[in-house]
């Protein structure tokens, strides 16, 4: 099974390249000129075995905003197609995900349906060169083009580790549900 995908998006705003092999081996070459959103992503890649390259230029002298969505979308995006007509995986799964004092939870349903639910607050506008307004966007703008279910919590003090255990939980609960168990569509539906 080939379970990759490369994509291009270029707006006026951002310009963005991405490949992704969900049966990787955890390999990553991104780049967003964002550095703690650049550490995120590497996280994401190692701890759900991803292979992920991204290679994004984007208006961030006016902020990160626009460079950190349009990276959620296209790499949701590219999920979404690399999975395919989803046969066979697991489809729902969750991670909990310690980090010295934080605690995060994800659950995620790759169900052809999206929607977020996200419980958390940080408590610094920012985190390195990262907004961290900005790390509701990312999760809800992959499961917007996605076409999955997520549904995260994090406690904790430092926000650096309650963002990284989010992306941990999320990595490792997102390739728990994309994992192979079965040869049928796991929907009473048919179809996902």
């Amino acid at each position: 099974m080939n379970r990759k995908k490369s994509l291009h998006r270029k707006t006026n705003e951002t310009d963005i390249e991405i490949s992704l092999n969900i049966d990787g081996r955890g390999q990553s070459q991104i780049s967003t000129g964002i550095e703690f959103f650049d550490h995120m992503l590497e996280s994401f890649a190692k701890h759900g075995f991803f292979d992920l390259k991204i290679a994004a230029k984007g208006d961030i002298k006016v902020d990160d905003h626009h460079t950190v969505e349009d990276v959620g979308i296209l790499l949701g995006e590219a999920f979404k197609e690399a999975i395919g007509n989803k046969k066979g995986i697991k489809r729902m799964a969750h991670s909990i995900v310690p980090m010295d004092d934080a605690l995060a939870t994800v659950a995620i349903d790759i169900s052809g349906r999206s929607y977020t639910v996200l419980n958390f607050m940080l408590k610094n506008p920012n985190v390195g060169d990262l907004s961290t307004e900005n790390v509701e966007h990312f999760f809800e703008s992959f499961a917007s083009s996605g076409k999955i279910n997520i549904n995260a919590k994090v406690e904790g003090e430092n926000d650096h580790h309650k963002i990284e255990a989010l992306f941990k939980a999320f990595a490792k609960s997102l390739k728990d549900a994309s994992r192979i168990e079965h040869d049928m569509i796991p929907s009473t539906k048919g179809v996902l």
